[in-house]
């Protein structure tokens, strides 16, 4: 089944079928290279839309641009302006041929409708796009909301679901393949500050969800953390036990966490959003991803371990190319990112000197993954409804997730820099 086109490639099959007739007729062949491309012009005084095929075409028809480009307008106008969604065409030198748009009938009327309501050929479209669509449409991931398993969802949390939902919509409205795609970060310190709130804090607040009761614990413990900085070494060994697994503060944490996804889950389905499967932190770590993602990364000289300094025994990512320093000019915010380096560095810290993973390690490992960069793969099992898990390797069976040809992430701003160091290590 063939894609739905965009409004720019309905437009650049158009075009094409007009040049293809003008070269037939001058009893020339189509150059086997040649792509009619439509694009959008750098200036909005030349349109919404232009394309330089009459350019590209005077070598064969052996006549000036501008005069391939007024044919070419002509018989664009004798066709017919895709149900009115074309104000203007018009040549423009030395060669362009340019599109301005009606925006209100495009609100007023789907892409897919225009096409099909237009006065052009639309049996020859259907043929060209037949033949210019992959008979397998790429695939997006898109990942969103992603929020930390440790307390109810808020307001924020819906925002950045929304955003990567209608992303998601998108994509699929204009046939790409689609999977959509929830982080746990169930390794991370929220989620020790709720297992430590939990044992020690007694928190006696009233609510009607697990996630509520939570956040008044997460609240409680940072009070205590002020009151009492000993206890901050509970939570370091809690964070300890968490990656290690096996231990009852790593089931304590694991049982929390699921429980509060499935709440966030329920309350996003009830703004009808959808996850294809829950990506968990601690799967990926206990699984050997990150071991799979360093072994690719040490055949490269970026990924160095420090031998002296304040980083000594860290392994780092170096900057690539205009990096250097941005790091400097990014603030982690507060005391709930530690575990991305309270001083961020130009080279970016992966491993920790004491062994323990930086969230950008792991974030790296995922993406790898995600492009079918890693000869290993999850096991999956049923969540909820429509729902797919990662899961432990004894409990879950194959599924055909990831290798995505596209990635999409919706995420904080703060976390600019680090993303920038995700990209330099898919480089």
């Amino acid at each position: 089944m063939a894609s739905i086109p965009t409004l720019k490639h309905s437009l650049a099959l158009a075009l094409h079928v007009q040049a293809q007739q003008l070269v037939e007729e001058a009893g020339q062949a189509w150059p086997e290279s040649l792509q009619v491309k439509v694009e959008q012009p750098a200036s909005m005084q030349h349109g919404d839309y232009a394309s330089n095929a009459a350019m590209l075409l005077a070598k064969t028809l052996r006549q000036p641009p501008m005069q391939i480009a007024t044919a070419l307008v002509d018989r664009l106008l004798m066709a017919g302006t895709m149900a009115g969604l074309v104000k203007k065409v018009e040549a423009v030198s030395p060669g362009f041929v340019n599109w301005h748009l009606d925006w209100l009938v495009w609100a007023q009327n789907s892409i897919g409708a225009g096409r099909h309501n237009a006065s052009v050929d639309t049996t020859e479209l259907e043929k060209t796009i037949a033949r210019a669509s992959p008979q397998t449409p790429p695939k997006v991931l898109v990942e969103h909301t992603s929020i930390n398993p440790n307390k109810a969802a808020h307001i924020g949390h819906l925002r950045n679901s929304c955003i990567g939902d209608t992303l998601a919509r998108l994509y699929r409205r204009l046939g790409y393949k689609v999977e959509v795609h929830n982080y746990i970060d169930d390794l991370g310190n929220q989620l020790a500050d709720t297992v430590v709130g939990l044992l020690h804090t007694g928190s006696q607040a009233k609510a009607e969800r697990f996630g509520d009761y939570c956040w008044d614990t997460y609240a409680a413990v940072n009070r205590a953390y002020a009151v009492n900085p000993e206890l901050t070494k509970e939570r370091t060994r809690i964070l300890h036990e968490l990656e290690a697994g096996q231990t009852s503060a790593a089931w304590l944490g694991e049982l929390v966490a699921e429980k509060i996804v499935r709440e966030h889950v329920e309350e996003m389905g009830q703004f009808g959003i959808r996850y294809d499967v829950l990506v968990w932190e601690s799967h990926l770590v206990r699984q050997g991803f990150w071991a799979a993602a360093a072994e690719r990364l040490q055949s490269t000289p970026a990924f160095v371990q420090v031998k002296e300094g304040k980083l000594a025994g860290c392994w780092v990512l170096k900057a690539g190319q205009g990096l250097e320093g941005h790091g400097d000019a990014v603030t982690p915010a507060s005391s709930q990112t530690q575990d991305q380096e309270a001083d961020h560095q130009a080279d970016k810290v992966l491993v920790r000197s004491n062994g323990i993973l930086t969230y950008t390690a792991k974030d790296i490992a995922y993406h790898l993954w995600k492009f079918g960069l890693l000869d290993i793969n999850f096991t999956y099992s049923p969540f909820m409804k429509d729902l797919w898990t990662t899961a432990r390797p004894s409990k879950g069976s194959a599924k055909r997730f990831g290798r995505a040809d596209i990635v999409l992430n919706v995420i904080d701003s703060r976390q600019e820099y680090p993303q920038a160091m995700v990209k330099q290590a898919l480089d």
